[in-house]
């Protein structure tokens, strides 16, 4: 029985120990390459911070092979990496590092510069040389932890909180594994794959990407991240690199389709498209489909509280521009609970809170015992034993297919002139026009306005707008304010920053 999640890249060290790992836009690695790597800077955290096992150790490093082999080397050490964004505002960074404590921080100038003005002390910043992919060691044994159990914390990832305070999702080896075994017999990836990464190591899409490449003997591609403004040149990247498989944020994908690129070179080496993160218009899936028949297509969904995602939809059959794509079923291992008011199952088209149990649940928040007692719950289906549920605030159905279908944040349902209202519901109608490129809807409580603000090619007037959603809304749900921009802010994740967007519109009025 598999308890750790290297032992991923002991058994490819065996079988492909000379095939490229990963590569960025500097370095390159094979598989022995990388193992060699690994133990190299196992020797510099070993030699600063000697016997420190079971410990929280934070990666302040840009995306690239090093941040790769740095995560590794946390857990080859018996210890779990903390992935940390480099371009995180000090405040933030200082919240973080305060609510983690770590043992130590792998980083390079100037992000070491930046965690000493902080006052981090200096002796747990462990810097990297430069060159240190040159003059690699011979490979030893590759042995793992001889006391590692599969419970044992794998990474922490931290999330925005509600508050305003930092939450780090502390992740076991168990679920990892269990999640890359259900990915690989779901997707029947058996055989070495070329995966484009898109998602930052600290979000959590990447683990999908790191450990089916450690798993598989498949190589892991860090595109310049310039590039992702780019489609013609993303997608030469795509076509160059021979990309067989991709797991993206529904924003690129769509700042693809937009771009009107797709049919005149179409990427023709993939064969499967995942995305997860926020909700996929089935516009742009539909431009994707058209221009990759033969490539299979999937919307995954969850929390990072849950280990990346608890459900998928393997897309099967058309849908109109107008429909909502469904999240569809269990991974496996996993059970999903919808869950009404009253903590009961709801009837199939009734909404409720979509809850999950099984082991893709999240050890709980790192040094948040209250956070986790409120997210983490007893199962209250029963008491006649300890069993806990996550409560994502998620409002689903199911369908009579017995999809699951997704409408939105519990918080984003709204009392609106007497009814009941999914914001969800009136974004998937504003994505299904063709003129739309991006969009998001949000309520404004005080003045009790619905508002909508956009992406488009061209100028959009308002009355315009409202008479193409008459078509597809009742009268009550449309919005009545809209907001053109030449570009939705984006939080680092890629996904709309809805939080800046009411500060900057709704704050104050």
């Amino acid at each position: 029985m598999q308890i750790h999640t290297l032992e991923y890249l002991q058994n490819t060290l065996i079988t492909h120990p000379d095939q490229v790992a990963v590569a960025d836009p500097q370095v390159q690695l094979t598989f022995e390459q990388l193992a060699r790597a690994i133990q190299k800077l196992s020797q510099l955290l070993q030699t600063a911070h000697p016997n420190t096992e079971h410990q929280p150790i934070a990666v302040l490093l840009p995306k690239s092979s090093l941040c790769l082999v740095s995560m590794l080397t946390c857990t080859y050490t018996n210890n779990f990496y903390v992935p940390l964004d480099t371009e995180t505002p000090a405040p933030r960074l200082k919240a973080i590092l305060e609510n983690l404590e770590p043992a130590a921080i792998f980083s390079q100038q100037p992000w070491s510069e930046k965690l000493l003005s902080l006052n981090f002390p200096e002796d747990r910043v462990l810097v990297i040389e430069e060159n240190w992919h040159q003059s690699l060691p011979a490979l030893q044994p590759f042995h793992l932890p001889a006391n590692a159990i599969d419970t044992d914390p794998a990474y922490i990832i931290y999330t925005s909180g509600s508050t305003g305070t930092p939450k780090g999702v502390v992740i076991s080896h168990r679920s990892i594994i269990d999640y890359i075994e259900w990915a690989r017999e779901t997707f029947d990836l058996s055989t070495p794959q070329h995966i484009a990464s898109q998602a930052p190591f600290y979000f959590d899409n990447s683990v999908l990407d790191i450990y089916l490449c450690l798993a598989t003997a498949s190589t892991l591609h860090i595109p310049p991240p310039e590039i992702f403004a780019f489609p013609i040149r993303l997608l030469e990247y795509l076509q160059t690199h021979k990309i067989s498989f991709l797991f993206w944020v529904p924003f690129v994908l769509t700042q693809i389709a937009n771009s009107d690129v797709l049919k005149q070179n179409p990427p023709t080496s993939l064969k499967q498209i995942l995305f997860a993160g926020e909700v996929m218009p089935t516009r742009t899936l539909r431009i994707w489909q058209e221009a990759l028949p033969q490539t299979t297509f999937a919307n995954l969904y969850g929390p990072t509280e849950i280990t990346v995602d608890c459900t998928f939809y393997i897309v099967k059959r058309p849908f109109s521009d107008s429909e909502s794509l469904p999240i569809g079923f269990p991974c496996r291992n996993t059970d999903i609970l919808i869950l009404n008011e009253q903590n009961r199952p709801v009837e199939t088209q009734e909404i409720g809170e979509l809850c999950v149990r099984g082991s893709s649940l999240a050890l709980g928040y790192w040094n948040s015992p209250e956070k986790t007692e409120a997210a983490f719950v007893q199962n209250p289906l029963h008491h006649h034993y300890p069993e806990r549920i996550y409560r994502t605030g998620d409002l689903v159905y199911r369908n009579e297919q017995g999809e699951i279908i997704f409408v939105g944040r519990a918080d984003s349902q709204i009392k609106h002139l007497g009814y009941r209202i999914e914001l969800g519901e009136i974004e998937t109608a504003l994505l299904s026009l063709p003129e739309i490129q991006h969009g998001c809807v949000l309520y404004h409580a005080q003045r009790k306005e619905i508002t909508a603000f956009f992406e488009a090619a061209t100028p959009l007037s308002a009355r315009e707008l409202r008479q193409k959603l008459l078509a597809l809304l009742p009268k009550y749900m449309v919005p009545v304010q809209y907001h053109q921009l030449p570009h939705l802010p984006r939080n680092p994740n890629g996904k709309i920053d809805r939080l800046q967007l009411r500060t900057q519109f709704f704050e104050g009025s």
